[in-house]
C-alpha cells in the first residue's frame, strides 16, 4: 500500500513517522499560510489604491503589511521547500527509507505549530505594527503584541534547527550504496547547503528576538537607547541571520529549478559540479555580507565598502547557476510543460531580482534607493519571483509522485501564464515608482504615484486569479485526475524508481546507483 492509504483515521496522520506525510502536512500548512499572507497583501493594495489612503486608517495599514511580511517570511517562505518537499523527497532521492531521525521530524512539525499558534494569538488579540523585521525602536515602543509574535518567530526558529540537522544526519549517513557525492541530485545539494545555514544562523535571531522579549518585559536595555541601549545593535544581529535566511529561501529555490531544467529539456545539466559548488559558496559568503542592510545606518565607510564588495561576491556562484541553466537549455530537448514553463519564468525573474540587488550593493546608489519601493519590487522578485515560482514549479514536477495523479496540463499554463503577467504588472512598476523616490510602507502618497500604485493593484489582482486558478485544477486531479505514470517526466534520480504514490518505506528492495541522476538513455545514445 501507498503512504497515503497505509494507515487510515486522523489519528494517523497526528502521530505518524513517516517522512512523506510530515512533508504534505508541512505543505498543506505553508500554503495555507502563503493564502492568508496573500489576503493582507490584496488588502495592502487595495488601500493603495487611492492617493489619500481612505480605506483603513494608518494605524491598521501598519498591521496588516506587518502581518503579510510575518507571515509569509516565518510561516511560509522560510519552511516552504525544506519542511515540505524537502522532507518528502530528500529520503525517495538518497534512496532511504526515511530521515535519519523520524521523531525528531515529527517534533519539528509540532514545534511548527506551536509557532504558528503564537502568530495566531498575534492576529487575534493584538495585532503587530512593527514591520516583519521587528525593529527598534518600534518594536521597543509599540503597544502590539511584539512579545507573543517573536515568542511565535523564536519557537519556529528551533523547528528549523531540528529539521536542518535532521537533513544534514541524513544526507551523510543514509544514501544508497553508489549514491555519492558527485552523483547527488542538485535539489540535495541545495536542501544540503540550506540545512547547514538553518543551523548555524537561525540560534542568531532566535538569541536576537529572546532579548527583545527580555528588554519589552523587564525593562533591561539592549536595544532601547532611553535605558542604554543600542537599536542598531539590533539590527546588526538581525540581518547576520536573515540575510542568510534570504538563503535559507532562495537556496532551495535554485535546487528545484536545476532539476526542472535537466528532466524537461532531456539534457544532463551542464555545469554539474560548479552548481553544486556555488550552492555551498553561497552558504558561505552569505553570513559576511549583513551590513549592506545598513549602509544608512552610521556605520563606518570602510565597513560599508567591505560590505559592497561581498555583495557583489556573492553575485558570482549565482550567476554561475543561471548561465549553467541557460547552457543546459541551449540545443536540450525541451518540452514545454507547465513545470519548464515555470523554470523559465524563474530564471527570468530571479534574473531581474539578481540584477537589481547588484544596485542596491552599490553604496551611491543604495543611499538613494533606500527605503524606497525599489527595495520592495526587488524583495519580491527575489523571494516570490524566486523562491515562490520555484516551489509552484516544483509541486507540478513532483505532485505526480506526491499524489499519484495528473493535473489538466492547459489550466496549468494558463494558470502560469497569468502568475507571470500579474506579477511583473504589480511588481515592476513599484521599481519605477522606487526609483522616483516613493518611499515604502507610506499609507498615503502624492498623486503623481497613483497611477503606478493603480497599475501595481491590478497586477496583484491578475496574480491571486493565477494563484487561485492553480490551487482549483490541482485539488480537482485529486479527485478526477488522470492517475500518473511512475515516471510521467522521464526522471532518472532515484524518487522516479519508487512507485506511485510510494509505499510506506520508499522502495521494496535497497536501491544501488550505477550512474548519475542525469544521465538520460538519449544522451547515452548520442554518444554511441
Amino acid at each position: 500500500m501507498n503512504y497515503l492509504t497505509a494507515k487510515k483515521g486522523f489519528k494517523s496522520w497526528l502521530f505518524t513517522l513517516d517522512h512523506k506525510r510530515i512533508g504534505l502536512m508541512y505543505l498543506v500548512a505553508v500554503l495555507s499560510f502563503f493564502f492568508l499572507g496573500g489576503v493582507f497583501a490584496l488588502l495592502v493594495r487595495a488601500e493603495l489604491w487611492t492617493p489619500a489612503g481612505d480605506m483603513f486608517t494608518a494605524d491598521m495599514y501598519n498591521k496588516f503589511f506587518t502581518l503579510h511580511g510575518a507571515i509569509m517570511v516565518f510561516l511560509f517562505i522560510i519552511p516552504s521547500v525544506p519542511a515540505s518537499l524537502g522532507n518528502f523527497l530528500i529520503p525517495l532521492m538518497i534512496g532511504a527509507k526515511d530521515v535519519a531521525f523520524p521523531r525528531l521530524n515529527l517534533l519539528s512539525w509540532y514545534i511548527y505549530v506551536l509557532g504558528a499558534l503564537f502568530f495566531f494569538y498575534t492576529l487575534l488579540f493584538g495585532s503587530l505594527d512593527t514591520g516583519w523585521t521587528f525593529y527598534t525602536p518600534y518594536s521597543s515602543q509599540t503597544g502590539t503584541s511584539v512579545i507573543s509574535a517573536t515568542l511565535g518567530a523564536f519557537i519556529l526558529g528551533f523547528s528549523s534547527i531540528l529539521t536542518g540537522v535532521n537533513f544534514i544526519v541524513t544526507i551523510h549517513k543514509m544514501r544508497a550504496p553508489g549514491l555519492t557525492w558527485g552523483r547527488l541530485p542538485l535539489l540535495i545539494w541545495a536542501l544540503y547547503a540550506t540545512a547547514v545555514i538553518q543551523v548555524l544562523a537561525t540560534p542568531v535571531l532566535a538569541i536576537t528576538l529572546l532579548l527583545l522579549v527580555v528588554e519589552r518585559a523587564f525593562g533591561i536595555g539592549f536595544f532601547d537607547s532611553t535605558i542604554g541601549g543600542d537599536p542598531v545593535l539590533f539590527q546588526h544581529f538581525f540581518w547576520f541571520y536573515s540575510h542568510p535566511a534570504v538563503y535559507i529561501m532562495i537556496l532551495p529555490g535554485f535546487g528545484i529549478i536545476s532539476e526542472l531544467i535537466t528532466v524537461h529539456a532531456r539534457k544532463r545539466i551542464f555545469g554539474y559540479n560548479a552548481i553544486a559548488a556555488s550552492s555551498v559558496a553561497i552558504a558561505v559568503i552569505g553570513f559576511l555580507v549583513w551590513g549592506h542592510h545598513m549602509f544608512v545606518s552610521g556605520q563606518s565607510s570602510f565597513a560599508s565598502m567591505v560590505f559592497s564588495f561581498l555583495t557583489f561576491a556573492v553575485a558570482v556562484p549565482t550567476a554561475i547557476k543561471v548561465f549553467s541553466w541557460v547552457a543546459t537549455l541551449y540545443r536540450g530537448s525541451i518540452a514545454f510543460t507547465a513545470p519548464m514553463l515555470y523554470a523559465l519564468a524563474f530564471i527570468f525573474l530571479f534574473s531581474i531580482g539578481g540584477l537589481t540587488g547588484i544596485f542596491l550593493g552599490a553604496i551611491a546608489v543604495d543611499v538613494h534607493l533606500h527605503d524606497t519601493y525599489f527595495v520592495v519590487a526587488h524583495f519580491h522578485y527575489v523571494m516570490m519571483g524566486g523562491t515562490v515560482i520555484a516551489f509552484i514549479g516544483g509541486i507540478h514536477h513532483w505532485w505526480p509522485k506526491l499524489f499519484g495523479r495528473m493535473y489538466n496540463e492547459g489550466w496549468a499554463r494558463l494558470g502560469c501564464f497569468l502568475i507571470f503577467i500579474g506579477f511583473n504588472l504589480t511588481f515592476f512598476s513599484q521599481f519605477v515608482m522606487g526609483s522616483r523616490g516613493m518611499p515604502r510602507r507610506y499609507h498615503s502618497y502624492v498623486p503623481e504615484y497613483a497611477i503606478w500604485h493603480q497599475l501595481s493593484t491590478i497586477g496583484s489582482l491578475v496574480l491571486g486569479l493565477g494563484l487561485v486558478l492553480t490551487l482549483v485544477y490541482l485539488l480537482h486531479s485529486l479527485f478526477w485526475g488522470k492517475r500518473a505514470p511512475h515516471n510521467p517526466w522521464g526522471g532518472e534520480s532515484l524518487e522516479w524508481q519508487a512507485a506511485t504514490p510510494p509505499i510506506e518505506f520508499n522502495f521494496t528492495k535497497q536501491p544501488v546507483v550505477t550512474s548519475g541522476p542525469y544521465d538520460f538513455p538519449e544522451i547515452e545514445q548520442d554518444r554511441s
